[in-house]
């Protein structure tokens, strides 16, 4: 009965995001301005959250007091994406690893939206990406990441990558941490068929870089302390200073 349950609801869930997608990517094509656009993004995450019986419930802090700002998320599963879309203001601009842009449809969703990839592959792809966000940061614009970078079914924070502390740092611009919590049970890595279950976004207290080392690393590791408090899953970065380039 269970699988019955979970294969009904999964289904369901496909056919609610084709029914909202479909459209959603006719908008996306003839709206003009990047701001519009994010608007009916984060409208579509929404009804689509609330329409398979997960709206996204937002506690903690809040985003607008310190806009504009690098927020940083926990990543572990496929819903991450739509869930910071739902429950975050439409300003952010989001760095999305490169194959994503050869995604059908998501592609083309990311890319109307204003989203930067990184070949994290590419040192040099790196680089010019690490340039374009300091660029976006001491414009005034807000970021978001997924600092691991990638995810899998195992619970944990993994290693941070350095691109999001490098650019707050350097455009003195502070981190909101924020914690998912849900998603990795509701669609976790390999799976197919979402499961019913809520949905939670903890928005943290803003991070600043200690005055007496206010480096990204320091940042990385101050923000990491952060999240760990409230994400129930075990951290596995071998050192807390540890961080891939």
């Amino acid at each position: 009965m269970n699988r019955l349950l979970h294969l009904g609801y999964g289904c369901y869930a496909w056919l609610a995001l084709l029914i909202i997608v479909a459209p959603m990517c006719v908008v996306l094509a003839v709206t003009p301005g990047v701001m519009r656009r994010r608007r009916v993004a984060r409208a579509a995450a929404r009804l689509f959250l609330l329409s398979i019986g997960s709206p996204v419930r937002v506690d903690g802090n809040t985003i607008e007091p310190h806009y504009p700002c690098v927020v940083v998320a926990n990543h572990g599963s496929y819903l991450d994406g739509i869930i910071l879309t739902a429950a975050l203001p439409a300003g952010f601009t989001y760095l999305i690893k490169y194959e994503m842009s050869r995604v059908p449809i998501a592609g083309f969703i990311l890319r109307r939206l204003g989203s930067a990839f990184v070949d994290r592959r590419d040192r040099n792809d790196r680089q010019r990406t690490a340039r374009a966000l300091h660029s976006l940061a001491t414009r005034g614009s807000a970021l978001g990441f997924f600092p691991e970078g990638t995810f899998d079914k195992a619970p944990g924070l993994k290693p941070f990558h350095l691109g999001a502390f490098a650019a707050a740092a350097r455009a003195k611009l502070p981190v909101v941490p924020v914690v998912i919590h849900g998603a990795r049970w509701k669609l976790p890595s390999g799976g197919l068929l979402s499961r019913p279950g809520p949905l939670r976004v903890h928005i943290c207290d803003p991070v600043h870089a200690p005055a007496d080392e206010p480096t990204a690393r320091a940042l990385m590791a101050a923000t990491r302390r952060a999240m760990l408090v409230h994400l129930d899953e075990p951290d596995l970065a071998p050192d807390p200073a540890y961080m891939p380039e």
